[in-house]
């Protein structure tokens, strides 16, 4: 685990953000291109489930775990058993890399019992464990001009009264949504941000570069950067999370996260 010193919003490499390559590649990215941390996506792949394996490759590489990103997306159902399971275990496995912030999915409406008793949960969680919960925005889901009702009780958390938000811009392109608006709206209950962008087209999550979609994401960014944001200044970390599957050319990825981080010290007013 690092003892370096973080700015004031550190900036996070996400694991999701080198796919298909693996946390070591995730944090030797991160190191390399000058990112504060790096946020760890928990999947079928055990080195993402393992406090001893990132802890290990924070020592080595020098920087923090700044988010564990609990394993809450359809692709990842079959991880750790039960949907309440997994937020608690996302949990202990945040105590022990001695991070923070856990991001999870707002409850799909069939998830029953959980999904109707999620805000409560997400309550016991953080009373038990000192770790945040931070419920991450998504979007409507839509075939044939109409839109299908997924998630309990919206895709949207900012109405609902989280104590902790993480707000995604990507997200928020596909649901049409503005985040500039949200975040100013969310204040001191934002705790993580995805930072992204993409475009306002049905039901495509673009994940691009941020300032290449439609997405407020220069000024949402020079807002939370601001001291005075939500009373007292954003208490959060900031988490690259950008697609580069597309990358086919050597050092194309390490371009495209290169920028990302550029762009965030940029409007943070870090550079």
């Amino acid at each position: 685990m690092s003892e370096r010193e973080l700015p004031r919003i550190p900036v996070a490499l996400s694991s999701s953000s080198v796919y298909p390559l693996g946390v070591a590649e995730t944090f030797s990215m991160a190191e390399d291109l000058g990112y504060d941390g790096v946020e760890i996506m928990v999947t079928h792949r055990a080195e993402t489930q393992q406090a001893s394996v990132l802890n290990e490759h924070s020592w080595r590489f020098g920087l923090p775990v700044l988010a564990i990103h609990a394993p809450t997306l359809l692709l990842t159902q079959q991880v750790w058993g039960s949907a309440e399971d997994k937020l608690w275990k996302s949990a202990e496995l945040a105590r022990g890399v001695e991070c923070g912030t856990v991001v999870a999915h707002p409850p799909f409406r069939w998830q029953g019992n959980y999904a109707s008793a999620f805000a409560e949960l997400v309550g016991q969680i953080e009373e038990h464990t000192g770790v945040v919960v931070a419920v991450e925005n998504m979007y409507p889901w839509r075939a044939g001009g109409r839109e299908a009702k997924m998630y309990l009780p919206h895709w949207n958390p900012v109405p609902f009264g989280y104590r902790h938000v993480t707000w995604d811009f990507s997200h928020a392109a596909t649901a049409e949504d503005d985040s500039y608006e949200n975040i100013s709206a969310l204040g001191s209950r934002l705790r993580h941000v995805h930072l992204t962008d993409g475009w306002s087209n049905g039901f495509k999550d673009d994940h691009l570069v941020p300032g290449y979609g439609n997405q407020r994401v220069e000024e949402a960014m020079q807002l939370i950067a601001d001291p005075e944001f939500g009373g007292s200044g954003f208490d959060g970390a900031v988490a690259v999370e950008v697609s580069t599957r597309t990358a086919r050319k050597v050092g194309q990825r390490e371009r495209m996260l290169a920028e990302s981080l550029s762009f965030a010290r940029t409007h943070l007013g870090q550079q």
